[in-house]
């Protein structure tokens, strides 16, 4: 992530109020444009085409549609992304860039194959006991693999430290999507909902397509080692159930609600809890500046602390590494606490924004009685979150493991306790394994303060490890001698 440090840095040099604010309006720009571009985008469309006047039944469809498409893409690409990642990350380092495109295939290979592994058998049910059109199941099959590519081909780019053609495709792709929605529905007399699903589609591919012209022309060399992208699954086991295990606790609450009486069931396919599914929606937007402030701050300040260590380590005398593991570990509580006190002011003022216009929206009742708690769920989630990152910046597997399924585990097991309670205390599952998590996290961190020298010298080996017969154990022989 140290891109866009630099800029950072020279954004915030002067530390007045107007580059604070630009400085997090850039921070914004290249961390979760993306999403409201297309939020933006759906809101638009439907403003524009005339949504609202549509059938309950059709809008729920398209609903239904979208949300699907956009949690299971997410979820079919967690088992890889963090492997890959970290593989991409020790090519970098070693410059072995024709690495790069092997990995590329291999990882979209078993995406893409996951991916289908679900969405087909799904999409049969959809058309032959939800009696869904045909060629609406294609379509909408066919944005799920569509954003399946979006997403995992975001990965590269962001190692690339590519986040501007990330936001700058991102945008294209939805101009597109509306354009074509006009083209559709104004000119051909395309039915609305199938025309935003299908001009969605067509954004979300023209979006992978530039994504993956991109990396191809960054890599032109391939290696065609394939086995060694194989052999990091096995050696990495551990990140594909932190990275599943996080990315499923995010939804899995939703996934219990679901089961509740707050659930719709639409074309006896999708099911989903509109209600609470809004006000998740919303708990997130509240707390996703955590996001930003985060990576702007690791990318300026601890980043650097943590460079000047790993060089005190390489080849510094041995107060050197004690001064600036100290100074690091110093910065890093300073970056949590920071986090924690500016996201908190943040989500405050949104909080309090979201109660006084969201009725004039039309978002009240049931929504806004949900809301409260699962925005207090989310901002600890994000903190939960950055000491996962902190917890990956020392190669803590196990503890970066252990927060993971702690937190899925007991927001699993919270949310269905909190189905037996009133609407207001319906996220108490999400706060319950976020805290829990941050807990595991914090008393994880402070374990490798105390034992980093031991992780930093101690983890190798003498000898190189290899596979065969057991040598002797006996070393030699006692030869008896007696004095005559």
């Amino acid at each position: 992530m140290a891109g866009i440090g630099v800029r950072l840095n020279k954004i915030f040099e002067k530390e007045s109020i107007a580059t604070n604010l630009v400085g997090f309006g850039y921070s914004m720009m290249i961390t979760v444009t993306p999403m409201f571009v297309v939020i933006g985008n759906i809101m638009l469309m439907s403003k524009v085409l005339g949504y609202d006047t549509l059938g309950y039944a059709q809008r729920n469809l398209f609903s239904a549609t979208v949300l699907y498409i956009f949690i299971f893409s997410l979820l079919t690409a967690a088992p890889f992304n963090a492997v890959l990642s970290r593989y991409l990350s020790d090519v970098i380092y070693e410059e072995t860039y024709e690495d790069i495109m092997p990995c590329y295939y291999a990882g979209l290979i078993l995406n893409v194959a996951l991916s289908c592994l679900l969405g087909i058998p799904f999409c049969f049910w959809e058309y032959f006991v939800g009696g869904v059109a045909l060629y609406y199941v294609f379509t909408g099959f066919c944005g799920y693999i569509a954003l399946v590519l979006v997403f995992y081909s975001m990965l590269y780019l962001s190692i690339c430290k590519d986040y501007s053609k990330i936001s700058l495709y991102f945008t294209g792709g939805m101009v597109l999507a509306f354009l074509v929605s006009l083209l559709l529905v104004l000119v051909f007399d395309v039915e609305l909902t199938y025309s935003m699903l299908l001009a969605l589609s067509m954004g979300f591919l023209l979006t992978a397509v530039l994504e993956m012209s991109t990396i191809r022309r960054y890599f032109r060399k391939n290696s065609n080692n394939y086995r060694k992208v194989f052999r990091y699954f096995k050696k990495y086991w551990k990140l594909v159930l932190i990275n599943t295990g996080y990315i499923l606790g995010l939804y899995i609450h939703n996934f219990v609600f679901w089961t509740t009486r707050m659930k719709m069931v639409v074309v006896d396919s999708f099911v989903m809890a509109p209600m609470y599914d809004m006000a998740t929606c919303l708990a997130m937007f509240t707390n996703i500046s955590a996001t930003v402030i985060f990576i702007s701050r690791v990318e300026m300040h601890f980043h650097e602390r943590y460079k000047i260590f790993s060089e005190a380590v390489t080849g510094g005398r041995w107060q050197d590494i004690v001064n600036t593991k100290t100074r690091m570990f110093r910065q890093l509580s300073r970056e949590l606490l920071n986090l924690v006190r500016i996201q908190f002011i943040i989500s405050v003022v949104v909080y309090l924004v979201m109660l006084v216009f969201l009725p004039k929206l039309g978002f009240s009742g049931t929504v806004l009685r949900i809301y409260p708690c699962l925005a207090a769920g989310y901002f600890i989630l994000f903190v939960m979150y950055a000491e996962i990152i902190f917890l990956y910046y020392f190669n803590d597997l196990n503890g970066a493991l252990m927060t993971s399924m702690a937190f899925c585990l007991v927001t699993f097991l919270g949310s269905l306790k909190a189905t037996e309670f009133s609407e207001i205390w319906y996220g108490l599952g999400v706060v319950a394994g976020s805290f829990v998590g941050l807990t595991v996290a914090y008393m994880r961190l402070r374990w490798v303060e105390r034992h980093l020298d031991e992780h930093t010298f101690c983890k190798g080996s003498l000898f190189p490890a290899t596979k065969g017969k057991r040598p002797d154990a006996k070393v030699y022989d006692v030869t008896a001698h007696t004095s005559t």
